[in-house]
């Protein structure tokens, strides 16, 4: 069925699956809309309890099904690992709920699929929250490739190295049915950002990936993604220590051939991340063009902007006033994004006009590269010419 579209002056109803640092972020996020986030579910009833209590949610539980019931949210925002999407989502969907979801989608390309499609079916509004795509310094150098400050994009190169603890303790980012690993949980983003800049799409890919982890040890008592690091055992040589076998990559390479509104020709992109290895220089995006450069310092690109101009080499360049105000007054770069992304969510949903953004679409197409990438088929054996 059509789902209506809401009045500017209605308050949409929230329902939030997820406890964590990103349920209590999409919570604040929704909350700035002027929405009400009217339920929180999570897996165990103490921890969901308290969460609720201190965000003031009125209704808390476990039990999402009932929770969609009792709620009847015009609205669920799923903030759980990627491996715990697709029920959720799909019972929303089937219940008549627009939907906000963090990546990755699901834990594979066919899932995530269907998803897309049913909710295209029944007529109802989708966000993907790969939403670094809204930092400060990547809306600025999406204006500057759109006003031709660089001319034709011809090049981007994404350098990243995240150092990662390797004793983090087990869990959903280790395992593959899970929605771990660092395409799902790093590519995604710098894939969005990549895709906003160039107005364009992905028409070819290749890739390489590589387990250089291989196991993590089993802890209790994590609960929250941002304090992982907090349960390291002190004794990595205990002998009673259980280990949990890592099956997802932690090092990337990938390319791709990027269409962009931009340019004539497609645009060559590099994508390299290494989770486990030290960064010596500074991790960065650049954005190369026919007439000059754009460089944005660090991994999602939302440090300091760099413009090269031919004449007259590097420099800095001042953010237009009025793409200053769109930025959420918010503290932390990850929670800037979320209002953003909910912000133009929710104005859509209400029938007000606004820029495009990530959906269901893009998540699908994201996870379904992803499915290609670790296939890790596409080399070419040259042994026999020596």
């Amino acid at each position: 069925m059509e789902h209506e579209t809401h009045s500017p002056t209605d308050k949409l109803q929230v329902l939030v699956f997820g406890t964590g640092f990103a349920g209590q972020g999409h919570t604040d996020a929704f909350r700035a809309t002027g929405a009400d986030v009217v339920g929180l579910v999570g897996r165990t009833q103490s921890v969901v309890d308290d969460v609720a209590e201190r965000m003031a949610i009125p209704f808390s539980g476990t039990n999402w099904q009932e929770a969609l019931e009792i709620c009847k949210p015009d609205i669920v925002s799923i903030a759980t690992p990627g491996g715990a999407h697709y029920y959720p989502i799909k019972q929303a969907i089937a219940f008549g709920c627009h939907v906000f979801c963090d990546k990755p989608m699901t834990a594979c390309g066919e899932t995530a699929l269907e998803l897309y499609q049913l909710a295209c079916d029944k007529g109802f509004k989708t966000a993907y929250a790969a939403s670094f795509r809204y930092t400060p310094s990547v809306l600025h150098a999406k204006l500057l490739v759109a006003e031709g400050a660089i001319g034709e994009p011809v090049e981007v190169e994404c350098i990243s190295h995240f150092n990662l603890e390797r004793d983090i303790p087990f869990g959903w980012s280790h395992r593959r049915e899970e929605g771990g690993g660092r395409l799902n949980n790093n590519f995604t983003h710098t894939l969005s950002i990549v895709s906003s800049i160039l107005g364009g799409r992905v028409s070819k890919v290749i890739g390489e990936v590589r387990d250089d982890l291989g196991r993590a040890p089993i802890v209790e008592g994590v609960h929250n993604f941002m304090t992982r690091r907090d349960f390291i055992p002190k004794d990595l040589d205990d002998p009673t220590l259980e280990w949990g076998a890592s099956d997802v990559e932690w090092s990337y390479t990938v390319m791709t051939q990027h269409e962009s509104s931009f340019a004539t020709k497609p645009v060559s992109v590099l994508f390299k991340h290494g989770g486990l290895v030290p960064r010596f220089h500074d991790d960065h995006i650049v954005i190369y063009g026919t007439k000059g450069a754009i460089y944005l310092k660090g991994h999602y690109g939302s440090g300091e902007l760099s413009l090269y101009e031919q004449g007259r080499g590097w420099g800095t360049v001042t953010m237009p006033e009025g793409l200053a105000a769109t930025i959420p007054d918010v503290l932390g770069e990850t929670e800037q994004c979320w209002h953003y992304l909910a912000r133009e969510f929710v104005k859509d949903i209400q029938g007000e006009p606004g820029a495009p953004y990530p959906t269901f679409k893009d998540g699908s197409q994201y996870q379904m590269l992803i499915d290609i990438i670790r296939k890790n088929d596409n080399w070419t054996d040259v042994s026999h010419l020596a």
